[in-house]
């Protein structure tokens, strides 16, 4: 049902996703029938209800498409909202400490002081497995992906890396940009951070995440140890689609 994500990330695969803004399960549907290797519900910065979480999950698993949830902060009810729902991972956003690293670590994985257990949600399948068996199958496709976004973060990287059981750093560009006072993606300023985080977490050998300023930046970035690329959205496409039906209406 996960397509093996969590073990692909670990092996290094370039693997591309984008961001599903809009709390609809026809979207996710949409979406879930494209070659893309998994797609990110945004309950950050969109209005997504744990109704609407259900729902799209649920048209994602449908297309056997890996699921990643942008929870709107390290709480552990939202870490057990997105999982229990069927999740394949959740993206935890500014995370800039190693305590705050190590709770989501926990919040996601069944154990002392851990995420709640429950038998008869989607992501235990309803009653069929054993405990052990559950557990077992969360550590296996659980996919914990920690967003490093603010200048905390970036000063406290290194030790933020040495955390067990964060399979992803995802690269926040937008919200260090914001930190920085800088209005593009692509300035300087905002580079070198994030050129430092990768050779932090390269020389850690842990995989990075991204999201790019743009497509062409892609080579620049895997060059710098990135494998895992998240970016643009259906409103982008949306946008995009009905500007090129214009520009060929009126060419």
């Amino acid at each position: 049902m996960h397509n093996n994500f969590k073990a692909r990330l670990a092996k290094g695969e370039v693997l591309f996703s984008t961001f599903q803004k809009t709390p609809s399960m026809m979207v996710s549907e949409v979406l879930a029938k494209t070659e893309l290797d998994a797609v990110c519900l945004d309950t950050e910065h969109s209005p997504f209800d744990r109704r609407d979480i259900d729902a799209c999950l649920l048209a994602l698993r449908s297309e056997n498409m890996p699921s990643l949830v942008r929870v709107p902060s390290a709480a552990p009810e939202h870490i057990l909202n997105a999982l229990d729902c069927g999740a394949t991972g959740i993206i935890v956003p500014h995370v800039d400490s190693p305590k705050k690293a190590d709770a989501i670590v926990r919040a996601a994985h069944y154990g002392v002081g851990g995420r709640g257990y429950a038998g008869s949600t989607r992501s235990a399948a309803y009653t069929g497995r054993t405990i052990n068996e559950n557990k077992e199958h969360g550590k296996s496709v659980t996919t914990v992906i920690a967003q490093i976004e603010d200048l905390a973060g970036v000063d406290h990287i290194e030790d933020i890396v040495a955390v067990d059981g964060i399979d992803c750093f995802f690269i926040g560009l937008a919200d260090l940009a914001s930190a920085l006072g800088c209005a593009t993606l692509d300035d300087q300023k905002v580079i070198e951070l994030a050129e430092h985080v990768c050779r932090i977490a390269t020389q850690a050998k842990r995989r990075i995440g991204i999201f790019p300023p743009n497509a062409a930046s892609i080579p620049y970035w895997q060059k710098l140890g990135v494998s895992f690329f998240l970016f643009n959205s259906e409103h982008t496409f949306i946008k995009q689609g009905a500007e090129q039906m214009l520009n060929n209406a009126l060419a």
